[in-house]
């Protein structure tokens, strides 16, 4: 594509953006807009992706093989709103000579404050406080009432130090907790002395060795369940989870149940693997907070990630790769 001037480029956009970004977008390109900010259909969904050249999707529209196979051949770029990937078959867009780009780097800070404030919130009871308070069950201060777990000292485990991760690990550090990590490898020896992190080849021994754990992988096939049943059970009594990476990488039939029959300290999830609806279970839990997938949700946010899909899509246009290029098998 890159004969075709940008002003001639059809870019379809799938949700509200802030008002600032749809501007640049509509200045730079032929930009289309969902002024209402539903979800489209998937056949609606399906139906713009086959007259555009470029789709600005969100991680809820979902685009799989099926998707990949029936949008013909205008279809030259998915330009993702968002990080994660997972709502989108990127090896089936590459056989079809789709390249799909994300917004990577810009949610890391943002998310890794939602990561402590849960942190805090769930052993702390925060939510819980609040609750007695309009409830009218606060009657004074007593030296034994709405005791929670000091978080100084506690041994924090983070599944997946990447960007987000060494971002919570910094504030988590400035907390007093001490950092336990898994990943597939370690990370960089200089990160790692810098955050005095601990690594945990095996993730069953790490979560047996934790007081807090805290997700910040993305979802894969390799990630679905990670945190199954099984290994839930290997956690203390005391532990709390954290989640604000992917509801499906934890098994919430699982979490909801321990949850419920007092064999986890609690938990604080921003995601849920039936999204937007919570195992009953957790709703119903005092020890739980729930945040509506809030974690990345800043103006400054929204907007850096809609600067970068303008980036990416001008690039594409130009001729050039675009910066955020996701490689299948490498998201």
């Amino acid at each position: 594509m890159p004969d075709m001037a940008q002003s001639r480029l059809k870019v379809t956009v799938t949700r509200k953006l802030p008002d600032i970004v749809e501007a640049r977008l509509a200045a730079l390109f032929d930009a289309a807009f969902n002024p209402s900010d539903e979800p489209l259909s998937p056949s609606a969904l399906l139906k713009a992706a086959q007259e555009t050249d470029v789709l600005a999707p969100t991680l809820g529209d979902r685009l799989d093989a099926d998707f990949f196979e029936a949008v013909g051949d205008r279809l030259k770029l998915v330009a993702n709103f968002g990080a994660g990937v997972d709502h989108i078959d990127v090896a089936a867009a590459r056989r079809r000579a789709i390249t799909v780009t994300n917004t990577p780097s810009v949610l890391a800070e943002d998310a890794a404050d939602m990561a402590m404030a849960l942190i805090l919130a769930v052993p702390r009871r925060l939510v819980e406080g609040v609750r007695a308070l309009e409830e009218g069950a606060f009657h004074g201060w007593s030296p034994t009432w709405m005791l929670g777990r000091r978080v100084k000292g506690k041994k924090l485990g983070i599944i997946g130090l990447g960007r987000v991760g060494q971002a919570v690990a910094r504030r988590a550090r400035a907390f007093g907790l001490e950092i336990h990590y898994h990943n597939r490898t370690p990370i960089n020896p200089h990160v790692e002395a810098e955050l005095e992190a601990t690594y945990w080849e095996s993730l069953d021994q790490m979560l047996a060795h934790v007081d807090i754990v805290s997700v910040n992988c993305p979802h894969t096939p390799a990630t679905f369940h990670l945190l199954s049943r099984r290994r839930l059970e290997l956690l203390q009594p005391h532990a709390y989870i954290v989640n604000i990476s992917r509801g499906e990488i934890i098994d919430e039939t699982a979490l909801a149940d321990m949850i419920a029959e007092g064999r986890l300290g609690g938990a604080g999830l921003d995601v849920f693997e039936q999204e937007p609806r919570p195992n009953p279970k957790l709703l119903a839990a005092p020890n739980v907070v729930l945040l509506p997938h809030m974690a990345s949700a800043t103006v400054e946010s929204r907007i850096e990630m809609g600067e970068r899909v303008i980036i990416n899509i001008k690039m594409f246009a130009d001729g050039h790769r675009p910066p955020d290029r996701i490689i299948p098998g490498l998201e």
